[in-house]
């Protein structure tokens, strides 16, 4: 298993560079936008990778940071979802939009990346939002217990609005009502994501008591 590849940047070509390594090319498929990114012709370089083997075929995916390689590993899991579609959602969107994006479930963010429809990023959202939420929480307690950082970002206020959300739909059906309905409800709820648990679910009580 190769985790990086570091060498001479010999050649770029559309969809792939060439990177030389005491003698020997290895060809990595890259995104256009991160083959932009990369460096000029003769630069020494850094690339991290993902090495898939199949019966037919042997081959190198790079990438610029590590948190475009853990996207495109998490995408790849995805059924229906293959490297080349993968690829082109890493060449128009960031890594963290993207993770935001699932945990608030934003069909519309992911169905305006080439090559993903309504269904696919609904089918995206559902196989992925668990594993990303569970990832972000590790991070951020990894970073918490090293700098002990109190901040707030973008993913962890993500992460409790859905929490949050969760947890009252969870309370309504106790209650008795059923999931679609509660759903239903809740998106007639515009500033849900800045009321708090208990807020949520005497809102939703008005709501569905009125249908």
């Amino acid at each position: 298993m190769l985790a990086y590849i570091k060498g001479t940047l010999e050649m770029k070509m559309t969809g792939y560079v060439v990177i030389d390594v005491g003698g020997l090319g290895y060809k990595i498929f890259m995104s256009q936008v991160g083959i932009d990114k990369l460096g000029n012709i003769g630069d020494t370089v850094k690339v991290h990778t993902y090495y898939r083997v199949r019966e037919d075929d042997i081959s190198i995916f790079g990438f610029n940071t590590l948190e475009e390689l853990k996207m495109f590993e998490l995408l790849l899991g995805v059924s229906g979802v293959g490297a080349k579609t993968a690829l082109t959602m890493l060449a128009v969107c960031e890594p963290t939009d993207f993770a935001l994006a699932v945990i608030s479930e934003d069909v519309k963010t992911l169905s305006s990346i080439p090559g993903i429809g309504p269904k696919s990023a609904q089918r995206i959202i559902l196989e992925l939002k668990d594993k990303i939420k569970k990832e972000q929480q590790i991070e951020e307690l990894n970073i918490a217990t090293k700098d002990n950082n109190t901040e707030k970002t973008k993913m962890q206020k993500a992460i409790e609005d859905d929490e949050k959300i969760q947890e009252a739909m969870s309370a309504l059906q106790v209650l008795g009502y059923n999931k679609k309905e509660i759903e239903k409800a809740f998106v007639k709820i515009s500033d849900k994501n800045e009321m708090t648990t208990e807020e949520l679910i005497k809102k939703g009580l008005v709501l569905l008591s009125n249908n």
